[in-house]
């Protein structure tokens, strides 16, 4: 079955291997592509979290991408605002959202500067700073539960607004003080991944027409489906 190809659960299995290799950390140009080959290549990859009490790492196990104006899905559908205004670029950059008022969600930024686009980080591995993730996370009832989904992956690195425009690339920019956020991604794909349509999203954006959301296969941290 290859890349693409929808099965009747809504998801399309990829013949990759997952074959112990090295990782790098990519520049703006890496970010400057489109949000779905960003996305994919986001598997596997490793995003630490810096602060004053120590730093957390995931392994990213689940995304989803989000376009622009030509997207029912995204923020940035209906233009600009002060709330998207991040998803228009520089890429490279953390966009992160306040949802349903209690909820903080981190998105990497991509494309070319001024076209909006974004993909969100739904979920992961904590590999390393367990015990401050756990910290953050007192109800989660298992370690694979600490950043499964979008909200409980940015309590677990300690995500919030102040975060909003941060540098995750290579190239200098905007950095928090006290905090140090980095990606490293692997010189190789990880797989084998799937795909299907984004998780409660509504409308048009939500269905199999959209399969922008990427998932390690079979991996226990990715979080559950759900409809909007």
């Amino acid at each position: 079955m290859g890349e693409g190809e929808v099965t009747a659960a809504g998801a399309a299995a990829v013949d990759a291997r997952d074959f112990p290799h090295a990782f790098h950390v990519p520049g703006r140009a890496w970010y400057a592509r489109s949000p779905q080959d960003v996305a994919r290549d986001l598997l596997g990859a490793h995003l630490s979290v810096g602060s004053p009490k120590g730093t957390v790492t995931i392994r990213i196990t689940e995304v989803e991408a989000y376009g622009g104006s030509e997207d029912p899905g995204s923020h940035a559908y209906r233009g600009r605002t002060a709330r998207n205004a991040t998803m228009f670029g520089p890429a490279g950059r953390l966009y992160v959202y306040f949802t349903y008022g209690m909820h903080w969600c981190g998105n990497l930024v991509t494309g070319p500067d001024g076209v909006a686009s974004a993909v969100l980080l739904r979920a992961g591995q904590v590999v390393d700073g367990v015990e401050l993730a756990r910290s953050r996370r007192t109800t989660s009832k298992s370690d694979r539960d600490l950043a499964s989904g979008p909200a409980r992956l940015a309590t677990a690195l300690g995500i919030d607004g102040q975060h909003d425009g941060t540098s995750v690339d290579a190239a200098d920019g905007h950095r928090m003080p006290d905090s140090v956020v980095s990606l490293r991604v692997r010189d190789i794909r990880s797989g084998p991944f799937s795909s299907g349509p984004r998780t409660g999203v509504s409308g048009d954006g939500g269905l199999a027409t959209y399969p922008w959301r990427y998932w390690l296969t079979g991996d226990p941290t990715v979080s559950r489906y759900r409809t909007a």
